[in-house]
């Protein structure tokens, strides 16, 4: 006979399902309003296109270094980590290669990676547990047989952005060579189909773009059967 499930693990499981809502919904509304400003100034005469050649003319004119240090520091301040992948390589394809521009983005990914678990573990670990108090939260203790299903869960759950995913991991004090190991593994595949994915799309390769969407949704189906997988087994 199964043991009952304590009010409290209750409460702090509809409390993560609420926050992941929130954040799904924000997300969306970030991208609503994105695209909402576009159509604005669209129908205004302004030119979205040329403004966007521009821009990424303007980072291409600052080098592959500062981009990919940028990749590496960037989304530990919350910034997407999509900008970066979607736009490395049409970037610098052409420049270093397509096999390269994945390397480079997977080794910053690395970089970002570590600085958030340090940054969230160490340096601003007093600061966010204060945050997370405050707005009625509490970081839960995490034993050790639970740490491998955390990471998993966290890295396939939809709606979490990825620098969220790096400091409530590193909250959590989970070991980190397994927590580089396996968010790696996890983070590898979609972020290289999705530089493969931009770099094809901006290039007009249709069959490469094709390839590279293609690779998005089976990573995504994948996630999806994994994330329902862990879930049937943490209940």
């Amino acid at each position: 006979m199964s043991e009952p499930i304590e009010p409290a693990a209750v409460t702090e499981m509809a409390e993560s399902s609420a926050a992941i809502r929130r954040m799904r919904l924000a997300k969306l509304a970030l991208v609503l309003l994105v695209l909402a400003v576009c159509g604005f100034l669209a129908l205004r005469g302004y030119d979205v296109k040329g403004a966007i050649h521009d821009g990424l003319e303007f980072v291409r004119g600052a080098g592959p270094v500062a981009f990919f240090a940028a990749t590496a520091l960037l989304p530990a301040l919350g910034m997407p980590q999509s900008v970066f992948t979607m736009t490395a390589g049409p970037l610098f394809g052409a420049q270093l290669g397509t096999a390269l521009v994945v390397f480079l983005t997977l080794f910053a990914m690395l970089v970002n990676m570590t600085l958030s678990y340090w940054l969230a573990s160490r340096l601003l670990r007093p600061v966010l547990e204060a945050v997370i108090r405050r707005l009625g939260y509490k970081l839960p203790e995490v034993q050790s047989g639970d740490e491998t299903d955390l990471i998993v869960l966290m890295r396939v759950t939809p709606g979490i952005p990825f620098p969220a995913q790096n400091y409530l991991l590193g909250l959590s004090r989970i070991p980190f060579g397994k927590y580089l190991l396996i968010s790696f593994l996890i983070q590898a595949p979609i972020n290289s189909a999705f530089v493969i994915f931009g770099d094809a799309l901006l290039k007009g390769k249709g069959g490469m773009a094709f390839v590279g969407i293609s690779l998005i949704v089976v990573l995504a189906i994948g996630a999806q059967l994994v994330r329902k997988h862990y879930g049937k087994k943490r209940a």
